[in-house]
């Protein structure tokens, strides 16, 4: 791939202040539209947050104004089995989560991407287990009162590996994914690993511990149901070659509903991976080839058939020649609107995460638009040196940009209001972000929780998972990954998103 490769994209190219997220991410202030529905794709109320603020304890800073109350906490707050027998406490490393009306209050259904020989694995129960070999990741489902207080959490999961994010679909039930391809017989496993499972916000006895075999066997990331109830889109949070965006089709005259897995058969439906085309017609070989000089301009797609979607000898994005197919390194949260899905790419930075003449950067935000099937770049963070050099004391030295460098969007969530809300694996502080196309990305939260020294002796924090909002956009609830924590997150929601 020559250089004139990137000088053809990003010319003739603009970013707006509030798509180009740089250090800052902040536009002009605008009038408050009426609700989500009557808003674009992406756009917001463009009010701006105040600056983060926390005392002594605290293990979030908040904008004034807002609180929180934590619901879970790994390896304290107890788990049970539907029954009211307690089976173990509060799994470890919450990730992707889903929150549902449920009564008089919520219900979280909660990703734990824990693995084989995790200290706080989610339990084994009857009636959510998928493979009895091995105790590890999973869901729970924990009940919360209308103002955010825990009341109790079961297994609605277990058996399963690594359960990082997922998605919701139209009814109400959670899409918990596998990033793994963990084959049966390795390390005590009964089952092949590396997929998709529907989870209820129900008791285990409701139920269904089977995988979506026809949605392909990989290390999935995060999942979007169209509207139409006929396609389906996947990422893949893979390395060597980097990971693939994917597009199952169901089969003439199917309907996705409740049940997904009881319904399709292994090799029902089509699934294609992602080729994104330049302004020639060739295939772009990376995601990381598109800059922020490409902001909002619209990419031209086409589909490519998986030979073989349940990896039998071969991984799926293996079996792509290069220039085949367009990959990405850390292809991680998904969440769709009416119109469309978006989902990140966390970073690209390293020898080995894209291909030499490519551009590093720190994250990217992509929007996928049913109706003209175009790929378009949202928002894009820089490569920030800064934020990569590790020294003694890094938070003084950065002073207020705590709030507002930002790197490595991981988790995704569109907002009852129409904005989005981001979550952060980065290098520095790590945020939960208000994000539209007015504002640009803000801070709406920032976790205090040190989790270790690093060898420079600056802090080590955690990264923030599974943002969700209640339905009815009152409490925002999110993670810290480690130790794991899980919040409600109150205040004047309507006022700024």
């Amino acid at each position: 791939m020559s250089l004139n490769r990137r000088q053809l994209l990003n010319r003739g190219g603009a970013a707006s202040a509030g798509a180009l997220v740089a250090s800052f991410g902040l536009g002009s202030p605008a009038l408050a539209d009426a609700a989500q529905a009557s808003r674009s794709p992406g756009k917001g109320s463009g009010r701006l947050f105040g600056p983060l603020q926390s005392k002594p304890g605290d293990l979030l800073a908040l904008p004034e104004g807002f609180s929180y109350e934590a619901v879970a906490v790994s390896g304290q707050t107890e788990v049970h089995d539907g029954s009211g027998t307690v089976v173990g406490k509060t799994p470890e490393r919450p990730d992707g989560t889903l929150v549902v009306a449920s009564g008089n209050g919520y219900r979280m259904v909660q990703n734990h991407e824990a693995g084989p020989g995790a200290t706080y694995p989610v339990p084994l129960v009857e009636g959510t287990t998928y493979d009895a070999g091995v105790l590890g990741g999973g869901c729970t489902v924990i009940d919360v009162s209308r103002t955010g207080k825990r009341r109790s959490e079961w297994v609605g999961l277990s058996g399963t590996i690594s359960n990082c994010a997922g998605g919701p679909t139209p009814w109400g039930s959670w899409l918990t994914c596998e990033e793994t391809e963990a084959r049966a017989g390795t390390g005590g496993l009964l089952k092949d690993h590396g997929y998709v499972f529907e989870v209820f916000a129900d008791q285990p006895d409701r139920q269904v511990p089977l995988p979506i075999k026809a949605w392909g066997r990989f290390a999935h990331e995060a999942v979007v149901i169209e509207p139409s109830r006929t396609r389906a889109y996947l990422t893949e949070d893979a390395g060597g070659p980097n990971g693939l965006f994917y597009r199952w089709t169901a089969p003439t005259g199917h309907r996705l509903r409740p049940r997904i897995a009881e319904a399709l058969g292994a090799d029902d439906g089509t699934l294609e991976a992602l080729a994104l085309l330049d302004r020639d017609g060739s295939v772009l070989p990376d995601l990381a080839y598109v800059t922020s000089a490409q902001i909002g301009h619209p990419f031209r797609t086409t589909w490519k058939k998986v030979p073989d979607r349940q990896a039998t000898t071969t991984s799926i994005r293996k079996q792509f020649a290069d220039g085949e197919v367009t990959r990405s390194k850390k292809l991680e949260g998904a969440w769709g609107d009416r119109h469309g899905a978006y989902f990140v790419a966390s970073f690209a930075f390293g020898a080995s995460d894209l291909p030499a003449d490519a551009t590093r950067h720190d994250g990217q935000l992509w929007y996928y638009r049913y109706e003209d099937r175009t790929l378009t770049l949202k928002a894009y963070f820089p490569y920030n040196e800064r934020l990569h050099a590790e020294t003694p004391g890094w938070e003084a030295g950065l002073g207020r940009s705590l709030d507002l460098a930002f790197d490595g969007p991981d988790g995704c969530h569109v907002s009852p209001y129409g904005s989005l809300v981001l979550s952060e694996d980065g290098n520095t502080a790590n945020h939960l972000l208000s994000w539209s196309e007015e504002t640009g990305a803000q801070a709406i939260a920032r976790n205090l929780l040190v989790l270790e020294k690093s060898a420079a002796g600056g802090n080590v924090y955690s990264e923030m998972t599974g943002p969700c909002f209640s339905p009815d956009g009152l409490i925002l609830f999110g993670n810290i990954q480690e130790p794991g924590h899980s919040f409600a997150i109150r205040g004047p929601w309507s006022t700024y998103l």
